[in-house]
């Protein structure tokens, strides 16, 4: 029984102590006018960066539908396939020249779908060769502390380890080098939280 509680106790402690070395990040991303920027991409990067597999709660699917791309900004861990279902009457050539991945889906119809892996770290930008008003866009990221904001240009990143991080914030109006903001930063016991604003273009 001793032995039980001594290991119980290491382990619970240890537990414990990682809660204890983790915070909450809060970033808010304002445009040049001051307002509010939604759709924005928060990135926290981490020294050591993270071992654990980087995986996000939901699917990793870009839709055509209504003619748009559903949704506009997809966050991936780098590595990952995603789906390209095609959910409108018309037919979609999806493609991308980015850096990043480039790739080209051939004239599908409705109801067929096509798959793309994401292997390099980077933001594709996506076209339709049929409609030139389409866009969307897919973030491959390496760290699992990623999310974009909200309507009121919030966002909010829990379990971050404290110590030094770079934070990177992305959208195409930024009018920097691949559209992303950098800054360094530092997250205390108590967390961080900041206001970003850009420079647009």
């Amino acid at each position: 029984m001793r032995m039980f509680l001594t290991a119980f106790t290491t382990a619970a402690a240890s537990f414990l102590a990682s809660v204890a070395s983790a915070a909450t990040v809060n970033i808010d991303v304002r445009g040049s006018d001051g307002k509010p920027l939604a759709g924005a991409v928060v990135m926290l990067d981490t020294s050591p960066k993270s071992s654990a597999p980087i995986k996000f709660d939901y699917a990793y699917e870009m839709a055509q539908q209504n003619i748009a791309f559903l949704p506009h900004v997809l966050i991936i861990p780098v590595g990952a396939s995603v789906t390209f279902p095609n959910r409108d009457k018309v037919r979609h050539h999806v493609y991308s020249f980015s850096k990043a991945k480039k790739f080209d889906l051939k004239l599908y119809g409705k109801d067929e779908t096509r798959a793309v892996v994401f292997d390099k770290v980077g933001v594709v930008a996506l076209g339709c060769n049929i409609h030139d008003a389409m866009s969307g866009f897919v973030i491959a990221v390496d760290t699992p502390f990623a999310v974009q904001t909200d309507a009121n240009g919030h966002a909010t990143i829990t379990g971050v380890p404290i110590g030094g991080v770079s934070v990177r914030v992305w959208h195409p109006m930024i009018h920097a080098a691949d559209n992303v903001l950098t800054q360094p930063a530092t997250v205390s016991a108590a967390g961080l939280a900041t206001t970003y604003t850009i420079r647009g273009k």
